[in-house]
């Protein structure tokens, strides 16, 4: 996928080297190639004179181990930016090939308007917790005026979640990243902004910031989708381990 430029999770650095072949083909061991062999020559486009796996193909190819929360960022990436379809990737899953189930599971949750992968996991924090939202939203004021567009919109409420990546700490960026958030707050509107170590590590209080906006207690029973996504995810240390293990990689301390 990182040669279709996607977004990617948090892969490891010492990430093995893909790729499928005919099971006709001559056997090739190397440390640093995982090979899959199909019974029909696999499908492949060209990209800078290298033939590679489609992304739809790509993608039910990472469905073998990546966890559906991983699967989210890299279709969400696809489809905005227009690297395949949809259907393309609707069609993958339907092959009933390894990794066809996990895709599936994993296009029930994705959403094209996503503009990041931390974005798509914040995303998906709320939607697995039973909290509707909206992504990219045009908010104006009273008048009409245009005043940004938010990551997330809590549905029915005027409480906005987003992901504060390192941009938002420039100081030029900083500046007006202040200013939207008085705007915002003159025409009603409740910010709360994220960083990617409280996406990780704090979902009880980014959901907590959700429920209160809903007026809805948060209980355990709550957020537990969620933590069994991150932890099967390489969001996780736990799901990077599994992985690590799945790709025979060393471990790490």
């Amino acid at each position: 996928m990182r040669l279709h430029d996607l977004w990617l999770p948090p892969v490891p650095d010492d990430l093995p080297v893909f790729a499928a072949l005919h099971e006709s083909s001559a056997r090739i061991r190397r440390p640093e190639l995982r090979i899959s062999r199909h019974p029909r020559p696999p499908a492949a486009i060209s990209l800078d004179d290298l033939r590679v796996a489609p992304v739809s193909d790509a993608a039910l190819a990472c469905a073998r181990d990546l966890g559906v929360l991983d699967l989210v960022v890299l279709i969400d990436s696809a489809l905005h930016l227009e690297k395949c379809t949809l259907a393309d990737l609707q069609a993958a899953a339907a092959t009933g090939r390894p990794g066809s189930r996990r895709l599936s599971e994993a296009l029930r949750w994705c959403d094209r308007r996503s503009e990041s992968a931390w974005e798509s996991v914040l995303r998906i924090l709320h939607t697995a917790c039973g909290v509707d939202v909206e992504p990219q939203v045009d908010i104006h004021d009273a008048r009409g005026v245009f005043i940004g567009r938010a990551d997330l919109l809590v549905t029915g409420t005027r409480t906005l979640q987003e992901y504060d990546g390192a941009q938002h700490r420039e100081r030029g960026q900083y500046r007006r990243d202040r200013g939207r958030d008085a705007d915002l707050a003159k025409a009603g509107y409740v910010r709360h902004g994220w960083i990617a170590s409280q996406v990780r590590h704090d979902s009880w209080l980014i959901l907590r910031a959700a429920m209160d906006a809903l007026g809805r207690e948060l209980t355990v029973d709550d957020i537990r989708p969620w933590w069994k996504l991150l932890e099967a995810s390489l969001f996780s240390k736990t799901g990077t381990a599994a992985m690590r293990r799945a790709w025979r990689l060393p471990e790490v301390s």
